[in-house]
């Protein structure tokens, strides 16, 4: 028998919260087998330190016990052993996300770097994993959805299941537990959703939409055909939206509201759920654009730190262009709601100050410290490299259309990165996009490429939208006067969350914290601050008072007239700009030639 890595895994204690696995190795090190567990999720790019829920470890061989050393924080080394050694472990399982793991008494998740040990030298060796059953009859009726090969588990049933290596383990989410499953197929490929939290969905409808998306997307790239089956794993909430790529499954979590109410008419399409569908299309266009088209950063990761890629921008920025842009090519949504979505997109971009602040490049680098690390000065300091990035993407395809009278587009240089760069045997470079699109566009568009993800101007939007048939202008998103402030979502006091740079606030020295108690000597809170914003005069300042740490402090305001920052997209009148936006909007554009 080839030498192989062993795991058993099983959520032993639903009501603790708590996930048992064994890691054995056929062939330690005879120095002593090292064991590790990764400190971050491909996809997500922030150190998460999974290794922190590990409750209990321990290694044995032969039987015996055997000495386990903690090296550091995510690093095990085993005594040096002539017998095979396994090592035993517990993981506590309590984050509702699509990042980590999660048990309780209704159902267990998890992705494969919250569970699954590394030994150090052998992550090339193929895997077996016997995935078992929580105990007890309570959960006798418990399934298993996962995108892991079987080997003798029975389809949708706990037992023998197999990995290539460990890369390829990890790259595989599960859901176990009681749950809705519809098949289907697209272009003869399996496809499947699995929705665990609510059942009363319209079924028929989210897989008419679903098979279109897909197969749209399928179509776009093209040849080389992905054969392999997909999985959707839906976890509906009460409160909640993310998505997460793999390799041939993605990991959801929604709102229930937002999954399609049985008997929902064929005409509806409810914002809500139009965001699920953008949220579904986004994560299966990963399927090609970085699972298997890759910055050549992302080769031979290793996920005990950081790994950053300037490319962040075209892997999940262009991919954020085309999860929407997909709904209405594939006929799930209209024209005019996606014109919504576009205007909301650039809205959100242009109402934070970050975006004169930060370079795109700067954005996919700094991810680990910054994008995914939030605090109160977000909004004047980063700019997102997924909204943002969009807008490139939708600049870039409009501006080759343009130039090129409709023989070239972005789907060509999708299709090129996907014949390319889709068999994984070699990354894209983090200046190969330029050359790329200098070839199929001009050297002009690739030096204007480099110069937009690398400096902080303002994209030609308004040209390239109007070139193809649609009108952009500009409002303002409120006719009271503006403070440049964003109020704490709870409590009814007018708490600040944000100070925007530039903001009669910021220039008051107002900050993030403060708690507004009066304007113009009008005691203030979250219900009421609109009415006594609507009494003061833009350009006349007034007395505020506010509580910083608990002591009071005066200072004077003078409130702006509302920024024009709020989008407005209109389809230009005629036949030629409706033909312009039929080209830009229609189906995928095949290449001449």
């Amino acid at each position: 028998m080839s030498p192989l890595v062993a795991y058993e895994l099983c959520p032993a204690f639903p009501e603790a919260h708590l996930f048992e696995l064994s890691c054995r190795v056929e062939t330690p090190d005879p120095a002593g087998q090292v064991f590790t567990l990764p400190a971050w999720i491909p996809g997500s790019y922030l150190i998460r330190d999974f290794a922190r829920h590990i409750v209990d470890i321990r290694a044995e061989a032969g039987g015996r016990p055997l000495a386990l050393e903690k090296l550091d924080k995510a690093r095990w080394r085993a005594a040096p052993a002539k017998a095979p050694v396994t090592v035993r472990y517990r993981v506590y399982a309590w984050d509702l996300s699509v990042r980590s793991a999660h048990l309780d008494t209704t159902h267990a998740f998890c992705n494969g770097t919250s569970v699954f040990l590394r030994p150090e030298g052998l992550a090339h060796l193929p895997c077996q994993v016997d995935i078992l059953p929580p105990p007890g009859p309570a959960h006798a009726d418990w399934q298993l959805a996962t995108s892991l090969p079987r080997a003798g588990a029975a389809p949708w049933s706990f037992g023998r299941h197999a990995a290539a290596d460990y890369e390829d383990l990890i790259d595989h989410p599960m859901e176990m537990g009681r749950f809705t499953r519809v098949d289907f197929a697209v272009q003869g490929i399996a496809h499947h959703l699995i929705v665990t939290g609510w059942p009363l969905f319209h079924q028929e409808r989210l897989v008419r939409d679903l098979e279109a998306i897909c197969a749209w997307q399928m179509a776009l790239f093209g040849p080389p055909a992905l054969r392999e089956p997909y999985l959707f794993l839906v976890l509906a909430v009460g409160s909640g939206y993310g998505g997460l790529e793999h390799r041939n499954a993605t990991a959801l979590i929604c709102d229930r509201a937002d999954l399609p109410p049985p008997g929902l008419a064929d005409e509806a399409c409810p914002a809500g759920y139009v965001r699920f569908l953008g949220l579904c299309s986004h994560e299966y266009f990963h399927r090609w654009n970085v699972k298997r088209i890759r910055p050549a950063a992302f080769l031979d990761l290793d996920l005990a730190r950081e790994r950053p890629t300037r490319l962040l921008w075209l892997f999940e920025g262009f991919t954020s262009y085309y999860d929407d842009l997909c709904l209405v090519r594939a006929g799930v949504i209209s024209v005019p709601a996606y014109l919504e979505l576009l205007q909301k997109t650039i809205t959100q971009v242009y109402q934070a100050p970050g975006h004169r602040v930060q370079s795109l490049e700067d954005s996919s680098f700094d991810a680990w410290i910054k994008y995914y690390r939030p605090d109160e000065n977000t909004p004047n300091a980063v700019v997102s490299y997924y909204a943002k990035g969009a807008l490139l993407a939708l600049c870039l395809d409009l501006a080759l259309r343009r130039q090129s009278a409709g023989r070239v587009s972005l789907d060509t240089l999708m299709r090129k990165l996907w014949q390319d760069l889709g068999d994984g045997r070699r990354g894209l470079a983090e200046d190969e996009i330029f050359a790329r699109l200098a070839a199929l566009g001009g050297k002009a568009l690739g030096q204007w490429l480099k110069a937009a993800v690398s400096g902080t101007e303002e994209l030609p939007l308004a040209r390239e939208l109007a070139g193809a048939g649609v009108r952009l202008s500009w409002k303002a998103d409120s006719e009271l006067p503006w403070l440049g402030i964003r109020l704490a979502s709870e409590g009814s006091e007018a708490k600040l969350l944000q100070v925007l740079s530039g903001s009669p606030a910021e220039a008051a020295g107002l900050a993030a914290g403060d708690l507004l108690v009066a304007l113009n000597g009008w005691r203030i809170g979250r219900q009421n601050l609109d009415t006594v914003l609507a009494t003061l005069q833009p350009g006349v300042a007034v007395n505020c008072h506010y509580f910083r740490y608990d002591l009071l402090g005066e200072t004077r305001i003078t409130p702006a007239p509302a920024p024009r920052q709020t989008a407005v997209l209109e389809p230009r009148p005629g036949k030629a700009a409706q033909a312009k936006r039929q080209a830009w909007l229609g189906e995928p554009s095949r290449d001449a030639g």
